[in-house]
């Protein structure tokens, strides 16, 4: 049986080939952190820096600035090094201030509930 040697243990921890590059995280709770990966351990605990959180709301979005930023292990789903030579959004995406982002955010989610909930009050109509 062989072993890996010295080399080749850098390589086997997967995180370790984005470390000093621009990220994007998808967070358990569907949050997309941006940032740069300075630091890792064996949870995957992650430090972003420069971070900002993407929040897109239809055709618009707006990169909240976080700064330094730490990311627990666990509640990380997804993880990918950006292209820096290509554009990270379509061209048709609109960048707004954070303040708009916010109450489009915020009426998203009442829609969504207002939705929930009038599928519940339709519950007993039975469509099958």
């Amino acid at each position: 049986m062989s072993w890996a040697g010295p080399e080749d243990l850098l390589f086997s921890t997967s995180l370790a080939s984005y470390l000093d590059k621009k990220l994007l995280v998808l967070l358990r709770d569907g949050r997309k952190l941006l940032g740069v990966l300075r630091s890792f351990d064996q949870f995957a605990n992650a430090v972003l820096e420069g971070a900002c959180e993407r929040v897109i709301v239809g055709e618009m979005y707006c990169d909240i600035p976080l700064g330094l930023y730490v990311i627990r292990g666990e509640n990380v789903v997804l993880l990918g090094e950006l292209d820096l030579d290509k554009n990270e959004l379509p061209p048709h995406m609109i960048r707004v201030p954070e303040a708009d982002i916010k109450r489009a955010q915020k009426a998203e989610r009442e829609a969504t509930a207002l939705k929930g909930s009038m599928r519940k009050r339709m519950e007993f109509l039975d469509f099958d």
